[in-house]
């Protein structure tokens, strides 16, 4: 199968397709999905190399055959997006803003100096990927299918000196809920997460390598996540595990305001809208560990929560500071689970797609 793609006066090969011999759909209990445990029959693969982009394959999900010398084992230059495709209430398929998901991994490739990904490449070969897999599209709508880009150098050097040749993946993966319920999370006051001027607005892979050691200290502690601060005073919250914070402080939804120590959450830009578009007090700025501290204890703060395209809305039930654990409140009425059937409801075509969100394959 062969498609052709114009980008400005050059055309390109798109795209080779290899489809499995057999299918390992029936081997899957769709009724029990660990996060990220399972992937789809088919997986797009194109190389960056001599300068350009070469000619996209759809293959049968498999392994890498590279060697210990690769690049990105050693440099870390690796970058890699999440979205979800949805299974809608007539049957459909959609995908939720990738667009926004392209846009930022380009923006992770330019901060990493990894090559520009053309928008044709990667929104052509997402569609025709899904729609060779669109029975991996999990029909209950609690469930999804996470999708994966990802970009890496992919030269067999180990001088230290930026990458010549580039690998860009596309993996899908049925999911459940990351998090199943609420979750207990601990403000980190000695690790830090980003600096200025760092990589910490991008999807960078070591961003979540470097988070790994302090979470762990705090799940050894009874949490399950963190809650990241500012790298000066570790004064300011700033995001909550791999997801964007939102409080519900008396009547007003607040999160910090984005700078290039944070990431711009889609989910998070997309709570923002929705919210506002239905009155709510939404404000954007700077939250103290003390204010929070402060609110808990007078039982003002009502509501917390994380934003994030594995999550969704995770509900924070309790958050810890320095000896001390705080009970938050997570009533079923409250502000976190509208906001997440708001948000199911325009995915899954429940409710009128006001915000052209949904890009149906």
């Amino acid at each position: 199968m062969l498609f052709i793609v114009h980008l400005g006066k050059f055309e390109i090969p798109f795209m080779k397709v290899s489809r499995t011999p057999k299918s390992r759909i029936d081997s899957i209990d769709f009724s029990n999905l660990p996060f990220g445990k399972y992937f789809a029959d088919h997986m797009l693969v194109c190389h960056f190399r001599n300068g350009a982009w070469q000619e996209p394959e759809i293959m049968p999900y498999g392994n890498v055959s590279l060697s210990y010398s690769l690049h990105a084992l050693h440099y870390g230059q690796a970058a890699f997006e999440g979205m979800k495709a949805y299974r809608r209430l007539d049957g459909s398929i959609a995908i939720f803003r990738p667009l926004d998901n392209f846009n930022r991994l380009n923006r992770s490739g330019e901060r990493l100096l990894m090559p520009q990904i053309p928008e044709d490449l990667f929104m052509h070969g997402l569609k025709e990927l899904l729609r060779i897999d669109e029975e991996w599209v999990p029909k209950n709508t609690e469930d999804s299918l996470y999708i994966r880009p990802f970009l890496f150098s992919s030269s067999e050097f180990i001088a230290a000196r930026p990458s010549e040749d580039y690998t860009f993946v596309i993996l899908t993966s049925p999911v459940g809920p990351y998090y199943p319920g609420a979750v207990k999370v601990k403000i980190e006051d000695q690790y830090t997460r980003a600096t200025s001027g760092g990589i910490g607005y991008t999807k960078a892979a070591g961003n979540y390598g470097g988070a790994f050691y302090p979470t762990q200290k705090a799940i050894e502690q009874g949490f399950k996540q963190v809650v990241w601060t500012d790298h000066r005073e570790h004064k300011y919250l700033e995001e909550s595990g791999t997801m964007n914070l939102m409080l519900r402080i008396g009547d007003s939804l607040v999160t910090p305001p984005l700078s290039d120590r944070i990431l711009a959450g889609i989910t998070r830009d997309s709570i923002l809208t929705l919210t506002r578009n239905w009155g709510m007090d939404v404000q954007e700025r700077l939250i103290s560990v003390d204010e929070v501290v402060e609110a808990a204890r007078s039982g003002n703060l009502k509501e917390a929560f994380g934003m994030g395209t594995a999550a969704v809305v995770s509900t924070i039930d309790g958050i810890g500071y320095k000896d001390e654990v705080f009970s938050v409140p997570t009533p079923a009425d409250g502000f976190a689970m509208k906001i997440k059937k708001g948000l199911t409801d325009i995915r899954i075509g429940a409710a009128p797609d006001k915000f052209g969100w949904m890009v149906s394959i």
